[in-house]
């Protein structure tokens, strides 16, 4: 009997337990979802995280709830006076509470965030150096602000922000540090020429002018034919750097030489150097332009329009900063002159062609390092033989029946490329060419010819009071102000 009381009492003492359990819950639970106390007086907002759970309290007993969007949370009523809520997916939804059946207790604006714990937690393991990135939960999305310590780490943050809320992500974030660049290009151009010509051209004009005989290979020379009381005229080009005359036996040779050996070295060195941000374009040209008429339709095509075409040293780079000390660059650097030998005639003008050399590559370099673009060599071979048939072919005396031309060109291109991250500079320590002039006076000007002046007098200068003075007079607080140390 004993024993079925004893019985009796333990299961009710458990079910006690139970029922205090749920009527008064532990707040001193760690895994237990949080409790608030609801107000019944205003409509109250509250925030919950995808995943997390909440228990909120009522004043009054609680018949019945209502959720307007169920995908969103998850409302379940376990006692009179408690509901338990569950996040399930980002959005906004109302909860409604109801005292009795035409009677509502209270309405809660219900907003659910998504889940950034586990994101904060790769990103830390991930990229522990990133301390200065915030992440924030705003309505559906999650938004990145603060700095980061660079562009590939800013990339590795959005890719693993990516993962977690794939197009859910607002970037708010800046690269922090030097975002400009400066670039040190050098470009150093060779060129050797050697063109080597032997041509010979003759005339037989008899003392009559009856008789004649002419070579006009390879057009050295030139003439008409003569008619009735005139005499056989010969010309000569710009080629023909010798002629010898003979006379005898009642008649006039004539012998016209070109013979040339010709050797040209033509080096070119420029220096550009250019500044911008990272992401932005930059060029350069050291040059000009020439003009080309353009015809236009219409009048006959009499009406001519002018265009102008670059040519010279030219660079034209973009780069990005990818950290402190990594620089990622496309560089196309180009290198362009006028060729009057391939020139064409448009409407009696003559238009230039142009030789061009071009590169065009993507590299990755530190902060002044610097990369070579070598290995851009030309050279051209011509050789031309214009002969006599038969005659040009007899050895030694076939000489005096061809005219023959060799030309050898050889072209060596070397492009130096170096980038620096650069912070604008100070204006005190800014110099100038024209600080190391001195005018002259008339003395030193007119009598002795000196196109500066003494630099005794430059230290002198320096040193006097009213130099002193200057040198301590700056810049200072908002700009047109000058005040004195």
């Amino acid at each position: 009997m004993n024993a079925r009381i004893d019985k009796k009492n333990l299961v009710f003492l458990l079910c006690l337990i139970i029922v205090a359990c749920l009527v008064f819950p532990l707040q001193s639970r760690g895994e237990g979802p949080s409790r608030i106390k609801l107000e019944t007086t205003s409509p109250q907002k509250l925030t919950l995280t995808v995943g997390q759970s909440l228990i909120i309290a009522t004043p009054e007993p609680v018949k019945r709830v209502s959720l307007v969007s169920p995908e969103i949370a998850d409302a379940m009523v376990i006692t009179p006076r408690q509901v338990y809520l569950t996040g399930k997916a980002p959005g906004t939804t109302n909860l409604t509470l109801w005292e009795s059946e035409d009677k509502v207790s209270a309405v809660v604006h219900l907003e659910v965030s998504p889940d950034i714990s586990r994101f904060k937690e790769a990103m830390y393991k991930i990229l522990p150096e990133e301390k200065d990135v915030q992440v924030t939960a705003t309505h559906e999305n999650i938004t990145l602000s603060g700095n980061v310590s660079s562009t590939a780490s800013l990339s590795k943050v959005l890719a693993l922000a990516e993962s977690y809320f794939p197009k859910k992500v607002v970037n708010l974030l800046q690269v922090s540090g030097v975002h400009q660049v400066m670039l040190e290009v050098r470009v150093s151009e060779m060129s050797r020429s050697l063109l080597k010509r032997l041509g010979v051209n003759f005339n037989y004009i008899s003392n009559s002018g009856q008789n004649i005989g002419v070579s006009l290979l390879n057009n050295l020379t030139g003439g008409g034919f003569p008619t009735t009381g005139s005499s056989y005229g010969v010309g000569v080009t710009d080629r023909i750097n010798g002629i010898f005359r003979f006379l005898g036996g009642g008649a006039t040779w004539t012998v016209f030489i070109d013979a040339l050996k010709e050797e040209g070295l033509l080096k070119i060195l420029a220096e550009p150097t250019l500044i911008t941000l990272s992401g932005k374009n930059a060029n350069f040209l050291a040059g000009g332009e020439f003009p080309i008429p353009v015809p236009q339709p219409g009048a006959g095509g009499s009406a001519i329009t002018i265009e102008y075409k670059p040519y010279g040293v030219g660079l034209n780079f973009t780069p990005t900063v990818l950290s402190g000390n990594k620089i990622n660059m496309q560089v196309a650097p180009e290198v362009s002159e006028l060729d009057f030998s391939k020139a064409v005639t448009i409407a009696g003008f003559v238009v230039p062609a142009l030789t061009t050399r071009r590169v065009a590559t993507t590299i990755e370099l530190g902060d002044g390092q610097s990369f070579a673009i070598a290995g851009l060599l030309k050279s051209d071979v011509r050789e031309i033989v214009s002969k006599f048939p038969l005659l040009g072919d007899i050895p030694i005396l076939g000489a005096l029946f061809r005219s023959t031309s060799f030309q050898k060109n050889e072209t060596e291109l070397i492009i130096i490329v170096t980038p620096h991250l650069v912070k604008p500079m100070d204006l005190a320590k800014q110099t100038l060419p024209t600080d190391q002039y001195i005018e002259p006076d008339d003395f030193e000007f007119y009598l002795l010819g000196k196109l500066e002046g003494d630099e005794k007098k430059k230290s002198s200068k320096s040193g006097s009071p009213s130099a002193a003075v200057d040198k301590e007079m700056q810049l200072e607080g908002k700009f047109g102000h000058i005040t004195q140390r």
